[in-house]
Formats: C-alpha cells, structure tokens, sequence
C-alpha cells in the first residue's frame, strides 16, 4: 500500500506540536492588519497571536484571503514527485474559497500524476473543529486504512463534527454581516452573549443566546451534553481568553470525565472575523 500524506490548512488552528506528532502539512493561509499581510502558520512564527488580539482590541482592522491554486500546486506537487499519495482535507466551502482552490490544484496535478492518488474533500469545519477531524483522520490512517477509506470515513463523519462557540464582542459579527448592527448595539448594552455553531452547509449559525459570559460558556458544554457520542477526545478553541477554555474544559472533565482535552488559540484568519474572547467546543455527536 502507497504511502500517503494528510494535507490542510491553517484555519484548522491545531498546534505546533500536534501538526509534529500527526504527522499532517499545513498549507498557511494569509491574513493582513495594519496594511501588513502575514501568513498564518501553526508556530505562530510571523505574529504571536496575543499581538494579533491586542491589535483587534485596539480597533485594528484584519482581513483574509483564500489559499490560491499555485499555492496548494506548490506543496502538493513535491508530496507526488516524491511518490506519495495525498488527501486534503479543506476548510469549510460555507466559509472561504480555499476548498475550490483545492479542488482545481488536484483535478490538475491528478492528469500530470496519473499514477498517483490525490483527493480532496471539502471538511465543512473550521478552526479546531477542522483540526479534531483531521486529528480523527490520522487515528484511521494508523490503523493501517487505505487513503481511499479514510476519505470515505471523514466524507461519511464530517457533519458528527460539532462546532459551538460564543464571541465576546459582538461588533465583529457585525462587521462581518452575521448579525445586524441593531442587534450588536442592543446586545453589547444588555450583555447578550450569542450561542452560534457551523451548520451541515459549513456555514456560521446563530443558534441562541445566553445572559452574561459565564452563562454562555456553560450553554456550549450544555449542547455537549445533549448530542456528543464521543467524549474521549474534545478540542476547544479560544481568541485569547485562555481562562474561559480552561473553565469549559474543567466543565468538560467534570461531566464527560474526557481526559483528552487540546487546547489552542483561534487563528488569525478566522479570528479577524470573530475577535476577541471567541471560545468554542468541538467534539463527535449524533449530528451537528
């Protein structure tokens, strides 16, 4: 069986470390603030996220492109020449363009590497909801499974992949047409905390709300409660506000007893959408 390699994309947000140990390639994705663009790799090495959120909170503006076709050729091809086969798993076509690059880079590498196997799927997640299905696609691999049936399990597993999270701040939901800015204005005023998750369309859904920060980060273990399947493994993501994940993580041990908890900063691509104090749970359940 040929050897093959697991390939995303840094909006899948998962550590240095845990990129190291998965044994995965990460394409970076590109963000720009202060009319400097900087790409997004998972050591952080051209900004430290703590500097990205204090630009934010200090009413920066940051803006994302998509990864490009020459950019995804530009890893993928070297992965073929070496005799490798390759799956990406993409950020979620509900929320960037980078999927559809992806899709154009295998379709033209696949004529010139006919020999070789290259697939794409487009995962419908984002942040560490992406990372955990990759983390999940890894676990397939070492098990000895084909590239062929560990696509078909993250095709057939991708919408048990739960995202729900809150923001902090609700203007750059605004900003990015999520919510009104009648809604921004009367919601920061009474403190109203939104409750969102990414849809089976892998878009952004506001799914409630909750009075106060404390309320809204138990709402989003409450819905861990009502679907996950698998508590083992949770990953929680978070736009600096390292406290709040550790509380929901405390939340996450005390009711599941899950040992495996990853915590990571939100990246810069999504997090410019997000902002500041964005926490958000991901794990396996009945449905999303």
């Amino acid at each position: 069986m040929s050897e093959f390699v697991i390939v995303t994309d840094s909006s899948a947000d998962l550590p240095a470390g845990l990129v190291r140990e998965l044994g995965v390639e990460v394409l970076p994705l590109s963000f720009t603030i202060q009319g400097n663009t900087y790409r997004n790799y998972p050591d952080d090495r051209e900004m430290d996220p703590a500097v990205f959120y204090k630009m934010l909170r200090d009413g920066e503006a940051a803006t994302t492109s998509a990864v490009n076709v020459a950019e995804y050729t530009a890893l993928l091809e070297p992965l073929l020449q070496a005799g490798k086969d390759v799956l990406v798993l993409a950020f979620s076509s509900g929320l960037s363009t980078t999927y559809q690059s992806s899709v154009i880079a295998v379709n033209e590498l696949s004529e010139q590497y006919p020999d070789r196997k290259l697939f794409t799927v487009d995962t419908l997640s984002a942040s560490l909801g992406q990372g955990l299905l990759v983390w999940h696609a890894v676990q397939e691999q070492k098990r000895g499974q084909s590239i062929e049936a560990v696509r078909d399990w993250v095709e057939e597993n991708k919408l048990r992949l739960c995202h729900w999270f809150t923001v902090d701040d609700l203007h750059f939901l605004k900003r990015g047409g999520r919510i009104s800015a009648a809604t921004a204005v009367v919601g920061t005023m009474l403190s109203i905390k939104p409750v969102l998750h990414v849809d089976d369309e892998g878009h952004l859904i506001s799914m409630g709300k909750a009075r106060g920060r404390g309320a809204s980060l138990t709402a989003l273990v409450d819905h861990m409660e009502e679907t996950a399947t698998d508590v083992d493994t949770v990953f929680i993501s978070h736009g600096d506000c390292l406290s709040d994940a550790q509380k929901v993580a405390d939340d996450v041990r005390e009711r599941f007893g899950t040992k495996d908890i990853v915590i990571n900063n939100v990246g810069p691509v999504i997090g410019a959408h997000s902002g500041p104090g964005t926490l958000a749970l991901f794990f396996l359940g009945t449905k999303r």
